[in-house]
């Protein structure tokens, strides 16, 4: 079940409203493979949205009134409504038997005889074949667990099916065995399984488990064998049997296949095979085998039939799936075209949906808490590139999270996308430069389970070129915009329109919205800032607005607000209430610089606002005591001082009370030697980007203690020197030197000055002569960048290479990109159109650089920046 707002079912005057906190989470639905929503949870999750529509009702309704309302009749009996509602729901449940709330299917034992397996299958695999093949086969003589993960579809099964086979390993091995673990494994059953196809024979059914466990190893000890143990889910499942499988030192080996690359972990860190999609090529090949066997693809269909292969995204269960499909098809041009163009919906549709079937299993047993996050990612477009910080505000904002004491929301959010990521139903798109994972996607066949799943449950709503007259879902994902009919239940709303669609039809006009939390469209068209602010119950606001919007002093009412995303082109000025939104998590202005005022000093209550993360595109913030007082938990710092107001006063001077600050991005339009050399960092920060500063600096910067990534921009070097100090930098992943004047010589005496050290990028340094020796000695390195330097660091950075393949046999990422230096250097100012296409390619919005380019970029192929 997959339902939002779980404290919903601590609302209510007595216990009696309180069904068994666990049964949420243990409880399997008898409907779970069915095509039909389970009416109990279907009614628990429509008596949690009712009570937040009475409850939210009574707020907005005291909001808008501008008063608190002492009584109110219809609130009370609404909620009395609603109580009575979960007191029959929750005799219900406790009626229910508990192990009827969570009995477990049976195991299916597998037939006596392995399914034959065609060569065609493992197309593109043989390289992984091959490497588990030499596993089982090597002389290491302790047994040895060789787990295989990966994607569901994406091959495992079969590849373990092919070593089973393999007559090599026949050979090899006294004893092969195979047995399928499944969610819901029973250990008897597997042992029952496993003795017989050990043993030949069949074990009577009147054996205990520990008889079962005891016959099993009496029969293994002293021979080699082969156990393969497909589709495991967890760790316990092994930790139940894994004593009963002996070491006999003579070569033995056990196969885990499963979906989880966390276990995968925990058996054998050491020796995981993962699979992975197939390329282009395999993909064609394994197509052609399926479709036409030792027949070559007709000329005609060539195309379409690469078009089709190209769809299924390298996913071997899709392609095995639509080959044989078309292998029983006419071999015509028409008739391939109709399949291309509904591609999803028939893989999904085909053989009785045994594809959807086995994608199906992973989000069955999915952990409940896990589902909404999972469903989510449907709203998405697809092939889309997703950004996880953008993500995980929105999984926050939507209440999918359950508080764990001592970790907040986007900690435990970034925990879920993470636990995701190691069932293989989200894949990594892109790392950022300290590791951390900066975009995602999902593969289209999940995203197609994600919106049949969600279409069942009701999760969201997809609403197209004809949107109905009222929608229930409490989601709305808009293809097209217009106005629509009424959305009174309606708690999100995020904007994923056509790109051909017209400015006109991007005009958004909706009735009844008092109750949204979620708006996302700042992807797209502009809006007026009173409509957008008027929705006082929202927790997250992602839009653009007209340049001529103002922000309004009631801005305050927004009681629940916790992200706020403005794109405007103009510098935007918001009202001193903004100091009053106490429960503001993010405020960032990707597009245009915010003028954030100072907290007014006189007002009577002072609003601490403790749960604010992010302040990102503020101008000539003046973080004085009064300031830092109020934002004391900031984690993301992004300022922008164009003016000379850091001459006047020292506008940082409390930044070293900043005591949870990670990242801080600083960019000032003057050389300010003596302003920074009056700053004191506070020690947490990991990610740190300044610019016009002078060398003299750089000793307090490198003697940061965590700090993982430095980017300095129009750095000035008088003496024509850097010089780094021993024990600076330890901790150092990502160095990027910008445009830094002056900058000559080099000088690193060692490479445990930089010994974490992965990325290195140099851009435009005309002056520098080489990169040190010593660098290239540094054996975390992976990667130097250069953009635009003289042709002396690049021999020495090919110099580095060379060495480097040398010293450690292994290739450094050398990337090298040539032009002459850009004629202009700007003063921080806006950059009109011709200016900003020339700037760089990658997500500018974590970098506020926009309207403070000191630069102007002359090719789109200059260096991609990662998140600050």
């Amino acid at each position: 079940m997959a339902v939002d707002g779980p404290a919903a079912w601590t609302a209510g005057p007595s216990d009696t409203t309180k069904p068994n906190p666990d049964f949420l989470d243990c409880y399997i639905s008898p409907f779970a493979e069915s095509h039909e929503a389970d009416p109990l949870e279907r009614r628990i999750a429509d008596a949690v949205y009712a009570a937040e529509d009475v409850i939210e009702s009574h707020i907005v309704d005291q909001i808008h009134s501008g008063s608190t309302i002492v009584a109110d009749h219809d609130f009370y009996h609404n909620l009395q409504k609603v109580i009575e509602e979960m007191d029959l729901i929750n005799k219900e449940v406790k009626s229910i038997p508990v192990e009827a709330q969570t009995k477990q299917k049976p195991v299916a034992a597998l037939a006596a005889s392995s399914p034959t397996v065609k060569e065609s299958v493992i197309v593109g695999s043989d390289e992984v074949f091959h490497d588990v093949l030499d596993k089982l086969t090597s002389h290491q003589l302790n047994r040895q667990i060789i787990p295989i993960t990966g994607m569901g579809g994406i091959g495992k099964t079969t590849l373990a099916m092919n070593l089973f086979e393999n007559a090599l390993v026949k050979e090899r091995f006294d004893i092969r065995a195979w047995t399928t673990i499944s969610q819901t494994y029973n250990v008897r059953e597997s042992l029952r399984e496993v003795l017989y196809r050990a043993s030949g024979r069949e074990s009577s059914s009147d054996l205990s488990e520990d008889q079962l466990g005891q016959n099993l190893y009496q029969f293994l000890f002293g021979r080699r064998y082969l156990v393969i143990m497909d589709d495991m889910w967890s760790i316990e499942a092994w930790e139940k049997i894994k004593f009963l499988f002996p070491d006999n030192q003579n070569g033995s080996r056990i196969i885990v296949t499963t979906r989880l690359s966390d276990l995968s972990s925990q058996l054998n860190e050491s020796c995981i095979v993962g699979m992975k999609f197939l390329d282009e090529t395999s993909s064609w090949d394994l197509f052609c085998k399926t479709v036409f066997g030792k027949e070559s693809c007709p000329i005609e269909l060539e195309n379409i039939g690469k078009n089709i292969v190209a769809n299924c995204k390298g996913l071997p269960l899709s392609i095995a799936t639509i080959g044989g499909l078309l292998a029983k098809s006419e071999r015509t041009k028409e008739c391939w075209e109709r399949i291309e163009q509904n591609l999803n919906s028939i893989v999904i549709n085909t053989n009785d949906g045994f594809c959807l079937k086995i994608l199906r299993m992973s989000y069955i047993y999915l952990p409940n808490y896990l589902k909404p996050c999972f469903l989510y990612m449907g709203v998405f477009e697809e092939d889309d590139r997703i950004r996880v910080s953008m993500l995980v505000k929105l999984w926050v904002s939507e209440g999918f999270l359950k508080p764990r004491s001592g970790k907040c929301l986007e900690t435990l959010a970034r925990e879920y996308f993470m636990e995701l990521v190691d069932r293989n139903l989200v894949l990594v798109d892109e790392l950022g430069s300290t590791g951390n994972v900066k975009y995602c996607k999902i593969h289209d066949l999940l995203r197609d389970l994600c919106l049949k799943e969600a279409e069942k449950e009701r999760f969201y709503h997809v609403i197209g070129d004809d949107p109905p007259a009222s929608i229930s879902e409490r989601r709305v994902v808009l293809k097209t915009a217009g106005l629509l009919g009424s959305l009174s239940h309606t708690r999100s709303i995020i904007c994923q329109y056509d790109e051909t669609a017209s400015e006109d039809d991007k005009v958004l006009l909706s009735r009844g919205l008092r109750l949204l939390r979620t708006f996302r469209a700042c992807d797209f068209e502009s809006y007026s800032s009173e409509n957008v602010f008027g929705l006082v119950n929202s927790r997250y606001l992602a839009i653009s607005v007209h340049d001529e919007s103002e922000f309004s002093s009631s801005i305050d009412l927004l009681w629940n607000l916790q992200t706020l995303i403005v794109s405007c082109w103009k510098y935007v000025r918001v009202p001193n209430e903004i100091w009053k939104l106490h429960q503001l998590r993010h405020l960032e202005f990707p597009e245009g610089e915010l003028i954030l005022p100072n907290p007014a000093s006189e007002d009577s209550e002072i609003v601490i606002m403790e749960n604010l993360q992010t302040l990102k595109g503020v101008e000539d913030l003046l973080l004085n005591e009064e300031v830092v007082k109020r934002i004391p938990n900031v984690k993301k710092l992004h300022l922008i001082y164009p003016s000379d107001q850091m001459e006047g006063e020292n506008c940082l001077s409390y930044l070293q009370c900043f005591s949870k600050l990670e990242s801080l991005c600083c960019l000032t339009s003057n050389q300010s030697g003596d302003f920074w050399m009056r700053i004191n960092f506070p020690n947490s920060i990991k990610k740190l980007v300044v610019a016009n500063i002078l060398e003299d600096i750089l000793p307090k910067i490198g003697s940061l203690p965590f700090l993982e990534k430095l980017i300095l921009r129009n750095g000035v070097f008088r003496t024509g020197k850097w010089e780094t100090i021993e024990g600076q930098f330890q901790k150092l992943k990502f160095l990027l030197l910008w445009f830094c004047e002056g900058l000559v010589n080099w000088i690193v005496s060692d490479s445990s000055h930089f010994p974490l050290l992965q990325e290195l990028s140099l851009d435009h340094l005309s002056e520098l002569e080489e990169i040190p020796s010593e660098v290239g000695e540094i054996a975390t390195l992976k990667s130097i960048s250069l953009n635009y330097c003289s042709e002396a660091v690049v021999e020495s950075a090919k110099k580095i290479e060379k060495e480097r393949e040398d010293l450690y046999g292994e290739q450094l990422d050398l990337r090298v990109r040539y032009k002459k230096m850009p004629k202009t250097v700007m003063a921080m100012g806006r950059c009109d159109e011709d200016e900003r296409r020339d700037e760089p390619e990658g997500d500018q919005e974590e970098w506020g650089l926009q309207n403070c380019a000191n630069i102007i970029y002359e090719s789109r192929s200059c260096t991609v920046l990662s998140e600050v």
